[in-house]
């Protein structure tokens, strides 16, 4: 199937499951337990309906807009993914390039395939940020964000919702280990102290990432974050909370201007994009979307899924 046959995210789904072997697929697409969260996250945007407006002047218009002071083409930055290379020979790499080409960002995550640096020099003009899962060596964490400074990433996005790893039977089934190196990267000791010590240690704006609920937003901007990325990991770890876009409201509303909202999890349409944007966030990331992206046609792949978003966004 040529690329101009895949008219929408669900198509390189498909695709990209012909291609890859089940078990990289099943880590990819999988989720905790029963699932159930990982469904409600795509089932939340269909409980929401737009309200359109008409004789509007819309000859000119642009998705362009700002986050955290980067510059984006439209509201949707691609979310951190580990061990990418799974999914295609060129990983992270192609990533990055792909997501440099339609002119957003990429969150590089700590458990990337490839080293930072190496993934900022595959696009060394293309905005980055970088995905810190925190381990229990404070040097090693320090290292890391200092790395990431020096290689021009422009914000850390803190990993919040992972004191253990998730349960994800589909891994179980398919025999699909983790790969060892994500057991040194958590830390079940971690608090909001923790933050703070991390704010008073880099300039770069900072994001939490996992965040559900209106009492822990609130602590987050007292802990001195830039932003707040509503998520549940893609359903991923905690089986049974609530869709990312359900909780997005009481973020919203009690973070207020301290910080800028961001949601993950679930998102396939343009049209997700616009509910989202409708109920409070500043832009959404997309994680297996861009994935399957990858999987299919590589960076050309990513930046034609990125691209598929833009133009139903627009629509």
């Amino acid at each position: 199937m040529g690329a101009a046959e895949l008219l929408n995210v669900s198509d390189y789904e498909r695709v990209a499951e012909e291609r890859l072997d089940p078990a990289s697929y099943g880590y990819f697409a999988g989720g905790a337990n029963d699932e159930w969260t990982l469904r409600e996250n795509v089932a939340a945007f269909g409980r929401w309906v737009l309200r359109p407006r008409v004789l509007v002047d819309v000859s000119a218009l642009t998705g362009a807009t700002t986050v955290l002071g980067t510059e984006v083409s439209f509201p949707v930055l691609v979310a951190p993914m580990a061990f990418q290379g799974l999914a295609h020979p060129d990983g992270e790499r192609a990533m990055a390039r792909g997501a440099a080409a339609a002119g957003t960002v990429m969150c590089l995550s700590t458990l990337s395939t490839v080293g930072l640096e190496e993934a900022a020099e595959a696009a060394p003009d293309g905005a980055r940020w970088f995905q810190l899962y925190w381990g229990p060596v404070r040097s090693k964490v320090q290292e890391l964000v200092d790395r990431a400074v020096a290689a021009g990433y422009r914000a850390i996005v803190v990993t919040v919702d992972l004191p253990e790893v998730g349960r994800r039977e589909r891994d179980l089934r398919t025999g699909f280990e983790t790969p060892a190196s994500l057991n040194a990267v958590t830390d079940n000791s971690l608090t909001w102290r923790d933050l703070e010590w991390l704010r008073s240690h880099t300039a770069l704006p900072i994001l939490v990432k996992g965040v559900l609920t209106a009492e822990d937003a609130v602590l987050a901007t007292e802990a001195g974050v830039d932003g707040i990325v509503v998520s549940n990991h893609g359903g991923r770890q905690l089986d049974g909370v609530a869709a990312s876009l359900d909780a997005l409201p009481e973020v919203v509303e009690a973070a207020g201007e301290r910080a800028e909202i961001l949601l993950d999890g679930g998102v396939r349409r343009g049209t997700d994009v616009v509910k989202a944007l409708a109920l409070g966030a500043r832009a959404v990331l997309v994680g297996r979307a861009a994935l399957y992206g990858l999987a299919v046609d590589g960076a050309d792949g990513v930046e034609r899924v990125l691209g598929l978003l833009r133009e139903e966004v627009e629509l």
